[in-house]
């Protein structure tokens, strides 16, 4: 709009990208789910949990008691159902969120199951957000989830690879003894140390490794996880690692040592400390620790094991959405909340366009480079275009730049909502004038005609894309 506003939006960006004033709503849930039948609950199993973490909440908060609403106003509580399933709150489980130690928010939804009536394949969780005073947050989706009727008995094939758990990809355990509910403990990460928690579950990376490693050199390979394996458990959360581990398949509480199939969604297995003798990752109520199996002498490819070191696995996700109120207090649902997947560049010269590739997008959004605001383009809910702004906007003395240009790509609303995402864009100088090539320092002074050039190939050829993690 005027000139006035831009540049007060602009210094708002500023402002926010020196100190980000971020709220932050992360969904962790599996990638499958059991159908229940007649009157039975099968519930989620990990259950569905949410985590609100940022500065931007105790933000919020200070805001909204700055307009005397009381310390019970600004508490936040939500509701998380299955989409489809109607507005009724009957159908949905009521969420309330518990600081942690860590300041962040905690809720979960232990008592959500789909039933046979519903036909579907595939739902996701919905999730709505309210403060106590009734203001609407906004609305939140989980990634797609799988209905399974029960876990696959017969040998996976690599032919259909739907429920099969591949390398590098997240996962949950749990121990379940005697199949009793009430019973189950996730195999989670506290004080920096491993523990089978009832309350809480972690996601794991689940790595691949090759046969002959030690702990310190752990080479990581792709494909997917068959039993026999030696793998290694990496909290997604705090970075802490087990050991390297042999995965073996569970029967009927025997360890079974010559099974080399493909691993299976809610499949039972056990976890063998490589290089130990029979000795399994187990736990003894919150601790956890390890158990000597005992060996079978009729059948050596058989370990007896114990009820503690039997575990459930299953596939996770997780999904995030980040927003900021920092430049607008605004009443508005935050939802939808964009996700940025994927960048693509295309053209060169004078105009360079950018596709911004991801989810939930819609025609009040423009896509800034840092501070500056590019002209967007709405495609469809997955699609925006931009024009890359020109390096000058970035640098004043871009001219005699050596040194590549790296700023944070966001996306902002009409009403001044900031969404940031984890993708930058860097600006890299031509080859020829990178540092330790006698180029730049050598320029005469009358060299228009080259530094013109230099611009040109800035803004023709030498955009790269980078995403962090």
């Amino acid at each position: 709009s005027n000139p006035y506003q831009t540049n007060l939006l602009r210094d708002g960006v500023r402002r926010y990208l020196q100190l980000p004033a971020d709220q932050t709503v992360l969904i962790l849930h599996a990638k499958v789910a059991q159908k229940s039948y007649g009157n039975e609950k099968r519930f989620f199993c990990p259950p569905p949990c949410v985590y609100l973490s940022g500065p931007g909440w105790k933000l919020k908060q200070e805001q909204m008691k700055a307009r005397d609403q009381g310390d019970a106003g600004f508490r936040v509580c939500g509701y998380m159902g299955l989409d489809s399933m109607g507005s009724s709150l009957m159908e949905t489980q009521k969420l309330s969120f518990e600081e942690q130690p860590d300041a962040k928010g905690f809720g979960c939804a232990k008592a959500l199951y789909i039933s046979d009536t519903d036909k579907r394949k595939h739902f996701r969780l919905v999730l709505k957000l309210f403060f106590s005073n009734g203001q609407e947050i906004g609305t939140f989706h989980s990634k797609l989830i799988k209905v399974i009727s029960k876990p696959s008995q017969k040998k996976q094939s690599l032919k259909n690879t739907d429920l099969c758990i591949s390398s590098g990809s997240k996962v949950s355990l749990f121990n379940r003894l005697r199949s009793q509910t009430v019973s189950t403990r996730y195999l989670s990460v506290e004080g920096g140390a491993f523990i089978a928690s009832a309350r809480q579950w972690a996601a794991f990376t689940l790595h691949l490794a090759n046969e002959h490693c030690t702990r310190s050199e752990f080479p990581l390979r792709e494909g997917y996880i068959r039993y026999g394996s030696v793998v290694q458990l990496v909290c997604t959360a705090t970075g802490i690692a087990l050991p390297p581990l042999i995965i073996r398949k569970v029967m009927k509480q025997f360890a079974m040592l010559d099974v080399d199939e493909p691993i299976s969604q809610l499949h039972k297995c056990a976890f063998q400390f490589q290089g130990s003798d029979r000795m399994y990752l187990c736990l003894s109520t919150e601790k956890v620790i390890q158990f000597q199996a005992s060996p079978c002498p009729k059948e050596a490819n058989r370990e007896l094991l114990n009820d503690g070191s039997c575990w459930t696995i299953i596939g996770t996700e997780t999904v995030e959405y980040t927003f900021s109120e920092s430049l607008a207090s605004i009443r508005e649902p935050v939802s939808p909340v964009p996700l940025i997947t994927a960048l693509q560049l295309t053209g060169g010269g004078d105009v360079a366009m950018l596709e911004v590739q991801g989810e939930y997008f819609h025609a009040h959004l423009k896509v800034w480079f840092g501070d500056v605001e590019a002209e967007t383009m709405y495609r469809s809910p997955k699609s925006l275009m931009c024009v890359v702004p020109d390096v000058s906007a970035f640098s004043s003395d871009w001219r005699w730049l050596r040194y590549p240009i790296t700023v944070p790509l966001l996306l902002i609303r009409d009403d001044g909502l900031i969404y940031s995402s984890s993708f930058t864009f860097t600006y890299t100088p031509e080859q020829s004038f990178i540092p330790g090539q006698q180029v730049l320092s050598d320029v005469p002074q009358d060299s228009d005609k080259l530094l013109d050039s230099i611009h040109q190939e800035f803004t023709r050829t030498n955009f790269h894309l980078f995403m962090q993690s």
